[in-house]
């Protein structure tokens, strides 16, 4: 199977996050990292955010990093923890985030704003697992555990710990790619 692409979203650094909530993001990448799988996170022109730590964690412990990123321009905050950069050219607040989510195969969210819940709400259309991390406050404790309407499509699995996390992200991951495989290859045989 190929390497996943496992998002880390969460709060920018103007929400004022805990330093453990960032360590907790840090040992996510890193976790990541080393199942030998690929962190996408959202990368900022301006500022730190969880999801940059999280690839700093990734790079720590030698692995990929794709940051996505708003706007023209490939400048961003951690460009040295960034292995392949995509610039969107769309802005910060929806385009991005679409395009930022539409390349993970599963996301893990701690804490976060509005633009999590964008990216949360965009993997819930889409079909993307995604895990939260409770106790870190933010959309993650807000969704933990529910579903974003009565459609009931896919739950917000809610986790305790970072290894938690990365594991219930692959194995999600996983099995929602083999799904989707056998559906194409059940709608190759009805044609």
């Amino acid at each position: 199977m190929k390497k996943l692409q496992i998002g880390v979203m969460g709060s920018a650094a103007d929400l004022n996050y805990k330093k453990k909530i960032e360590e907790a993001a840090e040992k996510v990448g890193e976790l990541i990292a080393k199942s030998g799988n690929i962190t996408v996170y959202g990368a900022e022109k301006d500022y730190d955010s969880l999801s940059t730590a999280a690839a700093r964690g990734a790079k720590k412990a030698g692995g990929i990093t794709v940051g996505v990123t708003y706007g023209k321009g490939n400048e961003i905050y951690d460009k040295e923890n960034t292995d392949i950069t995509i610039v969107t050219g769309l802005e910060r607040g929806g385009g991005r985030e679409f395009v930022l989510v539409n390349s993970c195969d599963a996301i893990i969210a701690l804490s976060g704003g509005s633009g999590t819940l964008t990216e949360l709400a965009i993997a819930y259309q889409l079909d993307i697992p995604m895990i939260v991390i409770r106790g870190s406050g933010g959309w993650s404790d807000k969704l933990s555990d529910s579903y974003f309407d009565e459609r009931k499509r896919r739950k917000v699995i809610g986790v305790n710990t970072p290894e938690q996390a990365v594991e219930i992200a692959i194995i999600n991951a996983k099995e929602t790619l083999i799904n989707k495989q056998n559906l194409a290859i059940e709608r190759r045989e009805v044609k």
